[in-house]
């Protein structure tokens, strides 16, 4: 359904040195499969998310590769024509639903002008489907939240209107932002296990952007951590979980709280920032916050070479696998 091939993204000012956002990032989702993207902060997921739906802003970045949607690569479209696809066939939520929500117009207008826009609805018969959508994302007494502004909800009532937007036309591919952000553990709980019966009753594809490694384990099929821009690893869940085979990835589940810990232990780290890198022409951007670096890793650009079950892993000095007994 979606296939991202090598995707990169160049922000530049005038006057100023240009910044990689997303370098050479490629992965794909197939119909009911969710995939996640995973890393911290500054890696590129968001990004990346925002370049497939066109959203960049006009000026100041160049993105090149393809994205294609069943055949159409969406970065060729002409404005006008992505207008059409965003909402219909493509859903996002956003990270932030109180600013991602227009804060002057009730909630009723926005989640029914979507149905306006792509499916030829009236105002009126469009707000009668949308105290439908809110009702079926668990947001109590929704004909009178129709009327009331996104200030007045709570945080979880905001995320789950932005899913009803989301979700209006029934998209065939649905990319999630971090959507459980800022929430307490009791919505994040409510909100994923929404996400995960709208893709098991639909056969929606999602893409999943998080940091959160809970949130992987419990979502998504397929995993891509990415670091400084490039896809590192790429595994089936549950491979991932049960051996990480980069170092950053192993990091990042090592410093996951376990309920099995010693009591009032130390939580593992990884050293340093994630602006602690060096360019990727000239060895492994992890390289500076590895514990496993040698010679090889500095010097010449490390491909991503396919493992088993169709993953795939960038490092020359990966974490070694456990020898079965």
């Amino acid at each position: 359904m979606l296939d991202v091939r090598d995707l990169s993204v160049v922000f530049q000012r005038k006057g100023t040195r240009p910044v990689t956002a997303v370098d050479g990032v490629s992965f794909t989702v197939e119909p009911g499969q969710t995939v996640g993207l995973v890393g911290e902060s500054g890696c590129g997921k968001s990004v990346t998310s925002l370049a497939i739906m066109g959203l960049l802003p006009r000026r100041g970045n160049t993105v090149t590769g393809e994205v294609r949607f069943e055949d159409t690569d969406l970065l060729k479209l002409r404005p006008q024509d992505l207008r059409d696809r965003r909402g219909r066939d493509i859903g996002m939520i956003f990270q932030d639903p109180l600013s991602s929500l227009n804060p002057v117009i009730p909630l009723g207008v926005q989640v029914a002008e979507v149905l306006e826009r792509h499916q030829g609805r009236t105002r009126q018969a469009a707000l009668r489907e949308a105290r439908g959508l809110l009702d079926a994302v668990g947001i109590p007494d929704p004909a009178r939240r129709l009327k009331e502004f996104p200030h007045q909800l709570s945080g979880g009532m905001r995320q789950r209107a932005l899913i009803a937007i989301a979700l209006a036309c029934k998209p065939r591919l649905l990319i999630a932002d971090e959507p459980t952000t800022a929430l307490d553990v009791t919505i994040q709980a409510q909100i994923l296990t929404l996400l995960k019966e709208l893709v098991d009753d639909s056969g929606t594809a999602l893409v999943m952007i998080t940091h959160d490694l809970g949130v992987v384990a419990g979502l998504c099929d397929t995993v891509n951590v990415l670091y400084a821009g490039k896809v590192v690893e790429r595994a089936e869940r549950h491979d991932l979980f049960a051996e990480p085979r980069h170092p950053y990835t192993h990091g990042l589940l090592q410093s996951v709280p376990r309920l099995d810990a010693d009591r009032g232990g130390r939580l593992h780290q990884i050293r340093g920032s994630v602006s602690d890198n060096i360019p990727w022409p000239e060895g492994c951007a992890f390289a500076p916050r590895c514990d496993r670096v040698i010679d090889d890793c500095i010097g010449d650009t490390v491909p991503l070479e396919p493992t088993y079950r169709g993953g795939a892993l960038r490092c020359t000095n990966p974490v070694p696998q456990e020898v079965p007994a």
